[in-house]
């Protein structure tokens, strides 16, 4: 039997955020997809749709809802047919999936780790005591803060535009960015790295997934060969590790898998939102056996913190 395959007159539905970043990774999607399967762009069709995650801009993701905030209009043109397949930022989506519904293909992966942007300053160290950083990420500021007591926070969202022109304006002295977002937009000057070993990465960081309706066959021979199998070992794991500590957006936790050989190394901490307390440790484990590894960490930490941690 011949593969179903997109054209121009049924083109394939790809689901996606309107954000810039992420109009960036459907673009790569598509024409990931038209390579692979030699096709033409008209075969696919981008469909952009408004988070309520995207909507709400002045509260922390954590006072809203959390992760789901960013998926849950994507997974609804999904289950009823507006969209084929949704795009996503993995780090963004909620370890319980809708029913029905499936990560089945993870990206190569892009730079895992954080970037320090600021107009005046060169490092986190460098910045003065008492100093304004603007940061929406729970864990980006539990971690700031276990290594600077003394800094300040102010909320900061938006794109990365909107949050340069807030630097511009004086609100902050510095932020926070995912390295990844910065390459996918073409804006590499803006980078200044943030070793892994300093600053542990969000669960998935740096991971763009593909999610499909389980029972649509047609889809699964289409992502096959945009699937990097070593990426989605390591995000797999990670997404483990997170799920024993039913990681939200209210909880700080760094969590970083990587591939060496057959083996897959993991390293993970939880923090006191306000960075003074820091559980954290690395494992390993053969392939096989590294997601009940991911899992095992996880309850290892949970355990360690003890009752109350994070809540």
């Amino acid at each position: 039997m011949t593969q179903d395959l997109p054209s121009p007159d049924a083109p394939l539905k790809i689901g996606t955020r309107g954000s810039p970043l992420a109009l960036a990774q459907a673009h790569e999607v598509r024409d990931r997809l038209a390579a692979a399967h030699d096709l033409p762009e008209a075969a696919f069709e981008i469909v952009p749709l408004t988070t309520t995650g995207d909507r709400v801009q002045d509260r922390p993701l954590s006072e809203i809802g959390g992760k789901g905030l960013f998926t849950k209009e994507l997974d609804a043109a999904l289950d009823d047919g507006r969209i084929d397949i949704a795009v996503h930022s993995t780090k963004d989506v909620a370890n319980t999936l809708p029913e029905g519904m499936v990560l089945s293909c993870f990206l190569p992966r892009e730079d895992v780790r954080d970037s320090f942007i600021s107009r005046e300053y060169g490092a986190l160290a460098e910045l003065p005591e008492g100093a304004v950083v603007g940061c929406s990420s729970i864990r980006r500021r539990a971690q700031m803060a276990a290594m600077r007591p003394d800094l300040q926070f102010v909320e900061f969202r938006g794109n990365v535009q909107t949050r340069l022109a807030k630097l511009d304006a004086g609100l902050a002295v510095a932020t926070l960015l995912a390295c990844a977002g910065l390459r996918r937009l073409g804006q590499e000057e803006l980078m200044n790295p943030i070793a892994p070993e300093v600053m542990l990465p969000a669960v998935a960081q740096g991971a763009i997934s593909i999610q499909q309706r389980v029972a649509d066959a047609r889809i699964v021979p289409l992502l096959a060969p945009l699937n990097d199998a070593a990426t989605a070992a390591c995000v797999r794991v990670e997404r483990a590790f997170l799920a024993e500590l039913d990681g939200s957006c209210r909880t700080p936790i760094g969590g970083l898998a990587e591939m060496d050989g057959d083996t897959v190394r993991l390293r993970g901490e939880i923090l006191k939102p306000d960075g003074s307390v820091v559980h954290g440790d690395a494992w390993s484990a053969p392939l096989a056996e590294a997601v009940e590894m991911g899992a095992a960490a996880g309850r290892e930490l949970k355990e360690r913190a003890g009752p109350g941690f994070l809540a």
